[in-house]
Parts: C-alpha cells; sequence; structure tokens
C-alpha cells in the first residue's frame, strides 16, 4: 500500500522520447486518421499559417507545454484584424478541463507541443462588420470546439460534428485540435463569433463559468437527457457515476463531480461517485454525494443510468455490468481504438450503451441557467486559484493527485 506521502507525489511527465513514441501507437495513429477523414487541406493550409505567423513582427504571450512537462509563456504570433464573421477576444478567466492535466504531461495522444487551455469566459476586444450579437467591451463564454452554425449538423443542434471545419477543430489541443490556438493566451480570435459565443449571464462571475465551455457541458449531456425520465418511474433511482480507478491517474475528476451535481439538481435522490483518489472521495463527500469502493464493484448499485468515466476499456466493462436492465450506460469518452464489451449480457438486459462527444454550443444556454439560477456551484470542485501571471507553476501544482480544477484569472 502506498504511503499517504506517495500518492500525493507529482504526477510525473513522459519524456519527450516516451511522448513521442506514444504517437506510434494503434490507439495515436486511429486517432489521427479520424482527425484527417476530410479537411486536409484546411489543415494543411492553417500549418502553414503557422508557421508564416511565426514571422510577423506583432506578438502575444501564450502558455506552451513541451515534452517533459515543462511549462513556460512564449511568444507567439498576435491575432490580425478579424474577418467579418469572427471576433478577437481576450481571455479573463481559464479553468483547467479533465484532460490539461495528461495533455500537458504528454500521456495522451495529442502530440506536444501545444498552446494550452481551452475552458475560458473572455472580453471581446474587436469584432468583424458582420458580427452582430457581441460588442467590444462583452463577456463572453467561449465554447472549445469550433462550429461554423449554418452547415446541416450545427443547423442540428450538432455543433462538435460542424462540416465547416476539420473534424475535431477546438481550442487547446494543438496540432490535434487543428492550431486554434489555446484560451491561455492574451487573445485569442473566434472564426465564427455570431454562431459560437454566448454573452454571459449578468451576475454571474467569469471564474465560476469559464468551465460551460466545456466539462459542465459535457457533464450535462451524461446526466440531462435521462435523469429526468428515471425518477419519474422511481423517484428513489441510482445514478453511478464511475470515474478513474487508479490513484495516480494523470485525468482529473470535475467532471463527474459536475454530472453528480447537475443530477442532483434535476432531481436525483441517490448518487454514487466512484474514484480511486481519496481527495475526490472526500470532496464527493463533502458534497453530499454516496462515495462508492472503487475496489469492490459488485457493491456499486445496479443503476437506471451508468457514467463511465474510466477513460478505459475494463473500467467500461464495470460499469456496463451495474448498469440495471433497460437502462443506459454513458461512455464519455475513450482514447482507445477497440474495447471488449459483454455484448450477450447487454443484449439480455436490453442496455443501451451511449458513446459520443459533447455539443457545447448547443447545449450552453441549458448551463448557464442553472449556474445563473444557483442550481449548481461550479467553484465547489475548483481546488485551486492563481493568476495569468502564476499559470506555468499552478499548473505545475495540478500535477498533485489530489488536484481536481484549478482556475486562472487575469491579475
Amino acid at each position: 500500500m502506498e504511503s499517504p506521502q506517495a500518492t500525493d507525489r507529482p504526477i510525473r511527465a513522459r519524456t519527450a522520447i516516451g511522448h513521442y513514441a506514444r504517437m506510434l501507437t494503434p490507439d495515436a495513429t486511429e486517432l489521427t486518421r479520424l482527425g484527417l477523414e476530410r479537411g486536409r487541406e484546411q489543415r494543411q493550409e492553417r500549418v502553414i499559417q503557422s508557421i508564416r505567423g511565426l514571422r510577423r513582427r506583432k506578438t502575444m504571450r501564450a502558455l506552451v507545454a513541451r515534452p517533459g512537462g515543462n511549462l513556460a509563456w512564449e511568444s507567439a504570433p498576435a491575432p490580425q484584424p478579424p474577418d467579418p464573421a469572427a471576433a478577437v477576444v481576450r481571455p479573463v478567466a481559464v479553468a483547467t478541463c479533465d484532460l490539461d492535466r495528461a495533455m500537458m504531461l504528454g500521456r495522451t495522444p495529442f502530440p506536444l507541443p501545444m498552446q494550452m487551455g481551452h475552458e475560458c469566459v473572455a472580453e471581446v476586444v474587436e469584432a468583424g462588420g458582420d458580427v452582430s450579437s457581441v460588442a467590444p467591451g462583452d463577456l463572453v463564454v467561449v465554447p472549445f470546439q469550433i462550429s461554423c452554425g449554418k452547415c446541416t449538423p450545427c443547423a442540428s443542434g450538432r455543433p462538435a460534428s460542424c462540416l465547416t471545419v476539420p473534424p475535431g477543430s477546438m481550442y487547446g489541443f494543438g496540432f490535434g485540435g487543428g492550431l486554434y490556438g489555446g484560451a491561455l493566451a492574451d487573445l485569442m480570435t473566434v472564426p465564427f463569433a455570431d454562431a459560437m459565443l454566448v454573452p454571459l449571464p449578468p451576475g454571474v462571475e467569469p471564474a465560476i463559468a469559464a468551465s460551460a465551455a466545456d466539462n459542465l457541458c459535457d457533464a450535462y449531456r451524461q446526466v440531462a437527457p435521462y435523469v429526468p425520465g428515471i425518477i419519474a418511474e422511481d423517484a428513489d433511482a441510482d445514478v453511478l457515476i464511475v470515474a478513474r480507478l487508479s490513484r495516480r491517474d494523470p485525468f482529473t475528476a470535475k467532471t463527474p463531480l459536475y454530472a453528480a451535481m447537475i443530477a442532483r439538481a434535476l432531481g436525483a435522490r441517490r448518487i454514487g461517485i466512484v474514484d480511486a483518489r481519496p481527495a475526490v472521495q472526500d470532496l464527493a463527500q463533502t458534497l453530499g454525494f454516496n462515495a462508492l469502493d472503487p475496489k469492490d464493484p459488485r457493491s456499486w448499485p445496479e443503476a437506471p443510468l451508468a457514467i463511465d468515466a474510466t477513460g478505459s476499456p475494463s473500467g467500461l466493462r464495470k460499469v456496463m455490468r451495474r448498469t440495471a436492465p433497460d437502462g443506459t450506460c454513458v461512455c464519455t469518452y475513450s482514447l482507445h481504438r477497440r474495447v471488449s464489451l459483454p455484448l450477450s449480457a447487454s443484449y439480455a438486459r436490453n442496455i443501451t450503451l451511449r458513446v459520443g462527444r459533447t455539443h457545447v454550443r448547443t447545449l450552453l444556454p441549458d448551463v448557464l441557467a442553472l449556474i445563473s439560477s444557483g442550481s449548481i456551484d461550479p467553484s465547489a470542485v475548483t481546488t485551486a486559484t492563481g493568476t495569468f501571471d502564476e499559470a506555468p507553476a499552478a499548473l505545475r501544482a495540478h500535477c498533485s493527485p489530489s488536484a481536481v480544477k484549478t482556475v486562472l484569472t487575469v491579475s
């Protein structure tokens, strides 16, 4: 058994050799293939523009993660004056995503270096001539996914599948996200301002709403489509949320905690959270949820809604086995190319498996309404705060297994 001191040691970064070797695994090459299914010319053009941008005299600072866990503010090309449909914004509050720690440590298939940050509230600095929904000085939530708002998927409420940009176009994921830059920077360009930007509700602090740009909407889609119907049938129905099953997992656990908070706001009474890390267990209990034993899956309740946030094939199998007959298992994400599933048992039990990504821009109004009404308080899972100037040190501290969410604001 590891000592408390051992389990709270910072999670180690992969070396440059280890990180780039990871890019050659089947899981990583499959992720690359999916990102190149269409829009290759656009991706190539963005690479060329990024190289040319390095020659510009006008620069800004951006927080860059490099292999080996190296984090530093670096000079990056500043945005040019916006196109008619675009806007330039200045991030004022940035929150860490559950994926950020793993990415900056080189422990995902997303290649480094990359400009960090993709959950933010920003101030509009300049708007193109065709932009009508926002104006300079407005505070806005910037969805991390790039979407045009006009193509068939966008018009149908599925902006994560926008056909105007290449698959997986997003802020804060470096080359893997299409080189759109990151939110931990002086400025960002929003290419489709009217389609993407959502005004911050009056009275809501930017630091509280920053995670609405990704993780809060992700949590909302995991529970909101199912909880009302489940509790209408049984007011005491269980909601099971299974997060990480290793004490030193590089992914953080704020999205599972958000999902629990939203489920409770929607009327769920019995919410169980599984996570191997003592700090997450303690926080779950402090928030009034039932912290379940990660080592004893048989003790987990059979739930009509079971959420798999383990990120592992074995974890998904465990969660599916605890999904009640006629229930739904939501797999929040996976970076694995393929998994083995208990298919015959799922068929016999009539289980629905839902795998997919969130459509942030579509869900943002509902999520912001929950925040502004006081139904949820995202700050309850914040474990550290700091300023942009302190960002490198704050994110290094975020590599502690006890960290859940760090929020950085302008000085």
